[in-house]
């Protein structure tokens, strides 16, 4: 059975993840979730940690230098790490009045106890999916709890989500990742989303995207295309701000033409059972062939294949029943180009 908690919301979930690009500024990330809101986002997530319990001070930068010069993961993140339970707290509060959903994805054990009362569900970074005290102090929550699989094997994905289950985790969705900051358009392997989808048929797919945004927000929209229910991309205030996650990150312009696209795309695909709709009805009425008299047909005459012929309008006998016709005699004269009806028949 599929998770329910992002089946109950919109479809795509879209998660702007603030992250750390509000620079530790309580008015720019509250600036940022009321964008992200106008912007037509059904979450906002940021990324709770304290340098200390991530990273070593020797721990090597695996970003493009050439946008984040910082050479160390523990310099970089120790710029952005100062709120705290109290920060948190107020931003949940901010996203409720403001209508959108809060969350973060905690790092370390701590930070999932102080968040644990104010997000509705946890996200898991992808290099924590073997992060076994992080998933198992996550799944003892018992909240919805997303999962990104960059660099990962199937088989660490299926070990992930069987500690989550273990430990308590009921509602758990996966989402497809590139774990390169940016992500290459070339390297982005949506394909993977079908993968996942075939693998994990019982859970929820999605997108965690990292590529740099174009005008059309190709990324997004063909994940969502093939099949991605939530997507969540780096969010923030002016892309031309140098460093951390902002140059691969889409601004509120970006995210105002993805759910504009996504409302067209989604009016394009319509309906997944196939049948005829409602405009469809008066096409089938008179686009359709009905059974005619190519030729005279007398009174008492048996009907053969050359006094019939199948026109335009469908208003009389269908076609298909063209060989219950044969052999049938005629109870009045027929003129040619008229409608064979059933009472003309016996």
């Amino acid at each position: 059975m599929k998770n329910n908690f992002f089946q109950k919301l919109a479809k795509p979930f879209v998660i702007a993840e603030i992250g750390v690009n509000h620079e530790c500024s309580l008015a720019k990330a509250k600036k940022m979730i009321l964008l992200a809101k106008k912007g037509g986002a059904s979450a906002v997530k940021f990324q709770t940690y304290k340098a200390e319990k991530l990273a070593s001070k020797n721990s090597p930068a695996y970003w493009d230098r050439n946008e984040e010069k910082t050479k160390s993961q523990f310099e970089l993140f120790k710029k952005y790490d100062k709120f705290g339970p109290r920060e948190y707290k107020m931003l949940y509060n901010f996203c409720k009045k403001n209508h959108i959903i809060f969350t973060s994805t905690p790092f370390d054990e701590d930070s999932v106890k102080s968040l644990k009362n104010f997000v509705p569900f946890f996200k898991i970074a992808s290099a924590d999916i073997n992060n076994l005290p992080l998933l198992r102090c996550v799944a003892k929550t018992k909240k919805p709890v997303l999962i990104s699989t960059g660099a990962s094997k199937v088989w660490e994905i299926k070990n992930a989500v069987n500690i989550l289950k273990k430990f308590g985790s009921k509602d758990i969705s996966i989402m497809h990742c590139i774990l390169n900051y940016p992500t290459k358009s070339i390297n982005a392997n949506l394909g993977m989303i079908k993968n996942l989808k075939k693998l994990f048929p019982d859970y929820v797919i999605g997108y965690s995207d990292h590529t740099l945004p174009d005008k059309n927000m190709t990324s997004l929209l063909f994940a969502f295309l093939i099949g991605a229910e939530i997507l969540e991309k780096h969010f923030t205030i002016n892309k031309k701000i140098k460093g951390n996650d902002h140059y691969h990150s889409m601004d509120f312009r970006d995210l105002m033409i993805f759910k504009s696209l996504v409302n067209i795309y989604r009016q394009k695909i319509g309906n997944n059972e196939k049948k005829p709709i409602k405009s469809e009805l008066k096409s089938i009425k008179f686009a359709r062939r009905s059974v005619y008299s190519k030729k005279n047909i007398y009174k008492g005459e048996k009907i053969k294949s050359e006094h019939l012929i199948c026109k335009r309008p469908g208003i009389g006998i269908n076609p298909l029943f063209w060989d219950k016709i044969i052999g049938k005699k005629a109870k009045r004269d027929i003129l040619p180009d008229k409608l064979v009806q059933w009472k003309h028949l016996s």
